[in-house]
């Protein structure tokens, strides 16, 4: 079963599935859902694609929609997520996520612990990618074997996750993923 929040996505995990070649994948296990992201999130991909040119085509998702938090309450609501995570540069993508999945009840999406166990003590719904491949194990859209295998792509793209993929189904068990 698909969230029934939309989701807002943080660069990490839009960086590692482009770098990866799999964004088309991350499509397939999000198709039932609404996507959104932030313009903070798409200038750190566009940051980036200088040196990872595949990030580029993370850029112009048909699929996700951008946020651009230019109301006095979005910025006033940023500001209060920078400052609760300690944003500096690399900080300020969560912090922009963080600003929508409040306002629009929205679910965040990152693999930034630090700034997850902020959210989570300020009450907001988040998770990371693991999260989202054991939900789509549990939704019939992907087999263990085929998270594991696209664990192990992103991790080779330096992506910093809790398990390899020989160690997804044991471990997302262990945390009552799966």
């Amino acid at each position: 079963m698909t969230a029934s929040r939309p989701l807002v996505l943080d660069a990490m995990c839009l960086n590692h599935f482009a770098r990866a070649d799999r964004l088309d994948l991350l499509r397939d296990l999000l198709i039932s859902d609404e996507c959104r992201t932030t313009y903070v999130v798409i200038e750190e991909l566009r940051l980036g694609s200088a040196t990872h040119p595949a990030l580029q085509d993370a850029l112009a998702l048909e699929w996700i929609k951008v946020h651009r938090l230019d109301t006095i309450r979005e910025l006033e609501c940023f500001v209060k997520w920078a400052e609760r995570i300690g944003a500096g540069e690399r900080d300020r993508g969560e912090a922009s996520v963080f600003a929508v999945a409040e306002l629009a009840g929205c679910t965040a999406i990152t693999d930034d612990q630090a700034a997850i166990r902020v959210a989570r003590r300020y009450g907001l719904e988040v998770h990371g990618t693991i999260w989202l491949l054991a939900r789509a194990c549990r939704d019939g859209k992907l087999t263990e074997v085929a998270a594991g295998n696209l664990i192990d792509s992103v991790r080779d793209t330096g992506m910093r996750l809790p398990c390899t993929g020989a160690e997804f189904g044991e471990w997302a068990r262990v945390q009552g993923l799966l």
